[in-house]
């Protein structure tokens, strides 16, 4: 499960609305028929229209200044060993992230008058995609951006003989562009990987647009805040203040475990991945003291997420340091890549 939080862009030119944010998640119904399209929900709601969805958000925005954020950007993606828990991709997720909705609430160390946040303070719009592109940072781009730099300057050249800037062969250009297209080390459907194109698999995820403030628009809730559990003195009175974003986390696996009856691997629990930032050694000593099976998955799931994975040392005696370095730096970048997510 890869979850990020974002908050809304408020320096420079952005707006200050949500419409942007909520005219990029439409961008997939344009191709599909009103049959196919998927529609904005919420806690307690389906259909709900883009107008709707701008107009709430933006109109909660009570003491919030030109330079707080107004709303949240959360991204829910399963990954492809989860979605095949799914029976129905659109309606589990909307299943699922009404659950993740109630666990979101209850990470914030606030009060709402008198009283803890639930799901109905939490004032958000959802939405499901079935589509994901490469992105830059991606494995397969990255690893095929030697190749790219070379057919960018190939082509550059081509338009400088074409504009008697250079003589050159231009036939003899193309070729090279050819050949230089189809020895890309990552591939689809015969094609160079590039930003900008369509994974293949099953993609669904889901967006959420989430307010700042609550469904009364009377308190702020920041899951950006860098407490997780503090009180603090306003007005002469203690006031609770933070938000668990491990409470999150971990309740996101726990709620689609017990829903999906899916049994996570080692590597793929959020506690697993903070022990691998935190204690690499103990990390990787504890896949290798794994039973066969799951340890043969836990290397298999790395090694789909663009982990190189050196020679794996049989026992734990033979776990050397050079080893644990190379795997944790694997690991680094597929987490940043997206590959691996919390």
């Amino acid at each position: 499960m890869y979850i990020t939080i974002t908050p809304q862009q408020t320096q420079g030119n952005f707006s200050q609305s949500a419409a942007d944010y909520v005219a990029y998640l439409e961008k997939e119904n344009e191709s599909l028929s009103l049959s196919e399209q998927e529609h904005f929900f919420n806690q307690h709601g389906d259909k709900i229209t883009a107008e709707q969805v701008i107009s709430e958000i933006d109109g909660n925005t009570k003491k919030l200044s030109r330079h707080e954020p107004k709303f949240y950007a959360i991204t829910v993606s399963p990954s492809q060993a989860e979605l095949r828990r799914l029976k129905d991709h659109s309606r589990d997720l909307k299943v699922y992230t009404r659950e993740l909705m109630k666990a979101y609430a209850q990470s914030f160390h606030r009060e709402i008058h008198g009283r803890a946040p639930n799901v109905d303070d939490i004032k958000y719009f959802a939405k499901v995609e079935h589509q994901r592109y490469f992105k830059g940072k991606d494995r397969e781009v990255r690893e095929n951006q030697p190749i790219a730099s070379k057919i960018l300057e190939l082509q550059h050249q081509k338009r400088r003989i074409v504009r008697g800037e250079e003589t050159g062969n231009l036939e003899q250009i193309k070729e090279k562009i050819s050949e230089l297209e189809q020895s890309a080390p990552h591939q689809l459907d015969g094609k160079r990987i590039v930003q900008g194109m369509a994974k293949l698999g099953h993609q669904t995820h889901v967006h959420l647009i989430v307010s700042r403030r609550d469904a009364s628009n009377s308190v702020s809730l920041s899951p950006g805040s860098k407490y997780r559990a503090s009180e603090v003195m306003l007005h002469g009175k203690p006031v609770k203040r933070g938000f668990d974003r491990d409470q999150f986390f971990t309740q996101a696996e726990k709620v689609f475990d017990a829903k999906f009856e899916y049994q996570r691997n080692f590597v793929e629990h959020y506690p697993s991945r903070k022990l691998m930032v935190q204690n690499p050694k103990l990390y990787y000593s504890t896949i290798l003291g794994l039973p066969a099976n799951e340890k043969a998955f836990a290397l298999k799931l790395l090694g789909k997420s663009g982990v190189h994975l050196p020679q794996i040392p049989t026992n734990k005696v033979q776990l050397a340091l050079k080893t644990i370095k190379a795997l944790k730096r694997g690991v680094e970048l597929a987490i940043k890549s997206g590959s691996i997510g919390i």
